[in-house]
């Protein structure tokens, strides 16, 4: 699996059709072979930035997806960012579910070595 994730800081007065463009290929994408999500995001705390993050099932649906026309209309919005682009794939070989928690929540954490716990009244011995 690939996730694809792309930041941009967008001028004020372009956020809201540079979010308009990104909107309008959703639908279409998550549709695509190969697609396992795509998700449109402003943030909340860095104002005027868009975050949109994609899942594609390999590398091959990855790549025909960035030859899309679609995909085109993501580059333009990219133009229109202020400054460059945060983009980031990262290849995700392993995924884990609810187990990975109850696992780490029942595997028994060890002290640090060589400390010793604290006396429990708070005084010194």
């Amino acid at each position: 699996m690939i996730h694809a994730i792309v930041r941009m800081d967008m001028a004020t007065d372009k956020l809201n059709e540079a979010l308009q463009i990104l909107h309008s290929i959703v639908e279409q994408t998550r549709a695509e072979a190969g697609c396992v999500s795509f998700s449109v995001y402003q943030d909340t705390e860095i104002e005027n930035q868009i975050v949109f993050a994609q899942e594609w099932r390999n590398e091959e649906d990855l790549q025909r997806h960035l030859r899309s026309e679609e995909y085109q209309k993501v580059l333009l919005v990219m133009e229109m960012a202020r400054t460059p682009p945060e983009i980031r794939f990262d290849t995700i070989n392993k995924t884990f579910g609810i187990e990975y928690i109850e696992k780490a929540r029942m595997t028994k954490r060890n002290e640090p070595q060589g400390v010793e716990p604290e006396n429990p009244d708070g005084g010194e011995e």
